[in-house]
């Protein structure tokens, strides 16, 4: 099969376009013959060295998939071949093919195409875990998500919106990705080149702060996202982007009564990652068939132009997420 590889870590440029063995499924695997595959920033930082696949997993990145499935192990029941899924990985997806978890695929929404679908797995799994569970966004709470306009963001939105009806508040890098949270359902959002979002949060809540935050900069934001936190408030860290050290100041935390956390979905059990599968299947699928929420493509591009996928993620222009065509 034809798949992208990682040559050496380093810039889009070591992303090559190679001939593998066709993987086979595990026990508890199903085959997919992809169709499409999301980008995400994950699979960035893993080709430039910094987050490598754990133990097991295939090298080959690419974290979420859409195709039919072409062949089962041997103690799979729920699937057959010749069905359609999205689904989670671990690794594998920017290729002919993959293996998938069998309890981590689902059902294609109904009226949604196959370049939609394969934007689904990484953000929502992401998203249901990090805000509705770990974060535990009440109703009508103040939710600020950083970075409104990315995969995460737009799915963190919508979701708040549709889930929780909060008062959502984001951050972005222009005008135009502003502009785009507020159609989303953003009540505000702040441009972070232009503004510091802190003292933007503590204007437009009348110096009260927000219940949840949804962080994925890490140590530049972390002493402002204390300060942007309502009494009793819940940070939670998904990603490192700006870097994962800072100096802090712990003494709003505890005169605040914050909870701060984090977690990274890829390494952990099949278990926890299905339950979150089972609550996407009977909570969210309901919404992307109505089309209340949907995920948001800003291009497709062959799979043989993954470096020019990750060239567009990297300068930072994107809004949603992009999908490679296989």
């Amino acid at each position: 099969m034809k798949a992208i590889e990682i040559s050496r870590p380093g810039g889009p440029e070591v992303l090559r376009l190679v001939e593998r063995p066709m993987p086979e499924p595990g026990p508890d695997e199903v085959l997919i013959r992809v169709a499409a595959a999301g980008v995400n920033r994950p699979d960035v930082m893993q080709r430039r060295g910094l987050y490598p696949p754990p133990p097991g997993a295939s090298d080959i990145p690419g974290l979420e998939v859409v195709g039919t499935v072409a062949a089962l192990g041997g103690e799979v029941t729920r699937w057959r071949p010749g069905d359609q899924v999205c689904a989670l990985l671990t690794g594998g997806g920017y290729a002919e093919y993959c293996v998938a978890s069998a309890a981590l695929c689902l059902p294609i929404p109904e009226g949604l195409d196959l370049v939609q679908a394969a934007a689904i797995p990484e953000t929502y799994f992401t998203v249901w875990d990090n805000v509705l569970e770990r974060g535990r966004l009440q109703p009508g709470e103040r939710f600020l998500v950083h970075g409104g306009a990315g995969g995460i963001g737009t799915t963190a939105i919508q979701l708040a919106r549709e889930l929780r009806r909060a008062e959502i508040y984001t951050t972005c890098g222009s005008d135009a990705k502003c502009r785009f949270c507020r159609r989303l359902g953003a009540a505000a959002a702040i441009d972070y080149r232009q503004r510091d979002f802190a003292d933007e949060i503590a204007r437009l809540t009348g110096g009260e702060g927000v219940n949840l935050i949804l962080d994925i900069v890490g140590g530049p934001y972390f002493q402002r996202n204390l300060k942007s936190l309502a009494v009793a408030g819940r940070l939670v860290i998904i990603a490192v982007q700006g870097g994962p050290k800072a100096e802090v100041n712990l003494l709003p935390i505890f005169l605040k009564r914050l909870t701060v956390t984090g977690a990274t979905l890829r390494p952990r059990p099949v278990r926890e990652k299905a339950a979150i599968a089972g609550q996407l299947r009977k909570h969210v699928w309901p919404l992307l068939a109505a089309g209340r929420v949907r995920p948001i493509v800003h291009a497709t591009l062959p799979l043989a132009e993954a470096a020019e996928a990750h060239r567009l993620l990297e300068k930072g222009e994107v809004i949603g997420k992009i999908v490679l065509l296989v």
